[in-house]
């Protein structure tokens, strides 16, 4: 089976965003994108005194400066498009009440016909969950779960009720449900995350880390899957990141999907052998304008699935 593309859509501040989501969203329909995809950061520190990441030294990069909201940012992709899926990769799901993303996740997939996937995660920054306002970081795991439950809640049938810690909803009629099973994918990397993932979420999201070590994750999730007695297959979607260049980079420091076209398409191709269901290519941040990421995107495209991805 093909494996799946998805394109990340222009949130940064090099784009205008009301002209350029739809415009790219719609042409990466037709090139044969099946999937859209889009990333939340909601402030720069600066000066930043936490790295990115929370490594400590490591700067943000200046495209944090300005990213578009996520569900506003799909919200005019769905209004431009009629088959590709729209995705978070991810929603830093902690900085959401968790009632209300629930509710708009719910109204996004019933507007856009069944087309949304969740893809959540906990954040690494200090300063957006102070800015969020909704609980404190040292709380992120035990947010998450409960997001997850809401979620599960709120989608499913009336009346519904659920008491946590931070929600309580008395027995009641909340809807629009959404058009279709909406799956929860989650970007898990430690041993407790992952547990997490394999009871409660409906896939895996990770980010391009090398095809040995992205190999190597995948089979160990599946393996926890089956001692935990999962029956249902898990989904999975890979992000990578991309840093193109109009020339092939010849460092011996190289990193995946670093590079020339061609090199991007090298690591696709590589990573393709692990057999996940999709992959997330965002190629939006070194770009100028929309007009150069459509044409590179539609490169990629061409040429990923003329090497067999």
């Amino acid at each position: 089976m093909t494996t799946r593309l998805g394109l990340g859509l222009p949130q940064m501040r090099q784009y205008a965003i009301g002209r350029d989501i739809p415009d790219v969203a719609r042409t990466a329909e037709a090139t044969g994108y099946e999937s859209l995809w889009v990333f939340e950061r909601i402030l720069y520190p600066e000066p930043a005194r936490q790295g990115l990441y929370g490594i400590p030294g490591m700067p943000w990069p200046d495209g944090y400066r300005s990213v578009a909201d996520p569900l506003v940012s799909l919200t005019l992709a769905a209004a431009a498009t009629s088959t590709a899926r729209l995705g978070t990769s991810v929603l830093v799901a902690p900085l959401h009440v968790p009632f209300q993303l629930a509710r708009s996740l719910a109204s996004l997939d019933a507007a856009s016909g069944g087309r949304v996937v969740a893809g959540l995660g906990t954040g690494w920054s200090h300063d957006e969950y102070a800015a969020a306002g909704v609980a404190p970081f040292a709380r992120r795991g035990q947010v998450l779960d409960e997001l997850i439950e809401v979620c599960r809640a709120v989608w499913g049938p009336d009346p519904v009720a659920y008491e946590g810690e931070l929600t309580t909803v008395a027995p009641s009629v909340v809807g629009p449900k959404p058009a279709g099973p909406l799956p929860i994918l989650l970007a898990a990397g430690s041993p407790k995350a992952q547990r997490r993932l394999v009871d409660r979420a409906d896939g895996w999201m990770p980010v391009g880390m090398g095809a040995e070590p992205l190999k190597q994750s995948w089979a160990q999730l599946r393996e926890l899957a089956e001692e935990r007695g999962r029956t249902e297959p898990l989904q999975s979607v890979l992000r990578v990141n991309t840093v193109r260049t109009p020339e092939p980079y010849t460092g011996d420091d190289r990193r995946p999907f670093q590079g020339s076209v061609d090199q991007i398409v090298e690591d696709l191709v590589a990573h393709d052998e692990v057999g996940l269901d999709e992959i997330l290519i965002d190629l939006q941040g070194p770009l100028r304008d929309a007009e150069e990421l459509k044409d590179v995107a539609a490169e990629v495209y061409e040429k990923a699935r003329a090497a067999g991805v």
